[in-house]
């Protein structure tokens, strides 16, 4: 598996995006902070894709909150590769990219339904515990919010 920059003009890279932003479950409009490509591309996103040899296994970015406080977003793993590892490679890569650019805090936001039970138990695997709602986010019913502390993981 490798890591490179993403390139949000591959076609491949759109159309797994397509697939993140439509296959959750939908609850209220207010309740979705998923990023689509026009997010991806702001400036204090950096966005990742991995892949083995030419098949794009998933996706993930960090955002720059503050100079010491990032956030995890838009992970994803095409469904057919996930149980491999890929979703784990990613979050270690956005975890050691987060410490290189100095910060000291990580959060996330993800959803409270079984669906994404895999990916909160990821999150937790890598030390992430609960937290109260951060940046601009609000409690919701629909959201889990996780922190890590890269100052002690």
């Amino acid at each position: 598996m490798r890591i490179i920059q993403g390139d949000l003009s591959d076609q491949r890279v759109v159309d797994l995006l397509h697939i993140h932003l439509t296959t959750f479950p939908s609850g209220p409009p207010e309740s979705g902070h998923a990023l689509d490509i026009t997010g991806l591309q702001s400036s204090d996103i950096s966005f990742w894709t991995i892949w083995e040899d030419e098949t794009l296994l998933g996706f993930g970015a960090l955002k720059r909150l503050s100079a010491d406080h990032g956030e995890v977003k838009s992970m994803h793993t095409a469904q057919a590769m996930r149980g491999r590892g890929v979703g784990t490679a990613m979050l270690r890569h956005i975890i050691a990219t987060a410490r290189v650019r100095g910060m000291s805090r990580l959060s996330l936001e993800t959803g409270t339904k079984d669906y994404y039970r895999p990916a909160r138990s990821l999150y937790r695997s890598h030390g992430f515990v609960e937290c109260p709602p951060f940046a601009d986010y609000v409690l919701d019913p629909n959201s889990v919010f996780m922190s890590l502390d890269l100052h002690e993981s």
